[in-house]
């Protein structure tokens, strides 16, 4: 099927989809700032410049989108359209994602993802209880943790 766009409106729109910034790591970035957590965002020296840096910690924080990253949940569908496409960008995506999380452990950095199911939609968490799990995760340790645990 062919796409409803031209290649430039289509190059424009795909432009415009930001990778740092959105809405989903705004809220986490303030509701964390607001429980008294201080980071560092972006770090262009650790592997996958992640989302939020906590260095007092020695963890870091991405925050993933359920269609880019392929998170297992209500949110993630494959494309029907250019499936064939789809498949391998988001597939590599999420091999890239899986190496740099190992390198970032290699590192002894923490490694913890907070999934955008887990901050919008139905099945969402309220505000708390995500600082209350990430100020958990923070306090006592831990290699690696998704918010939510459980694939919905």
């Amino acid at each position: 099927m062919a796409d409803v766009h031209s290649k430039a409106v289509r190059s424009k729109n795909m432009t415009a989809i930001k990778n740092r910034d959105t809405r989903p790591e705004m809220l986490v970035r303030r509701s964390l700032h607001r429980a008294g957590f201080r980071y560092r965002f972006h770090v262009s020296s650790l592997p996958g410049k992640p989302d939020l840096v906590f260095p007092r910690y020695k963890a870091v924080l991405f925050v993933q989108g359920c269609f880019w990253h392929q998170h297992q949940c209500a949110m993630f569908h494959w494309p029907k359209t250019r499936a064939g496409w789809w498949r391998q960008k988001i597939t590599a995506n999420r091999a890239h994602d899986e190496a740099v999380q190992d390198k970032l452990r290699e590192l002894g950095w923490w490694v913890m993802l907070v999934w955008e199911c887990a901050l919008k939609g139905k099945n969402k968490l309220p505000k708390e209880q995500l600082v209350l799990e990430v100020s958990d995760w923070l306090r006592t340790g831990g290699s690696f943790a998704e918010v939510p645990e459980v694939l919905v």
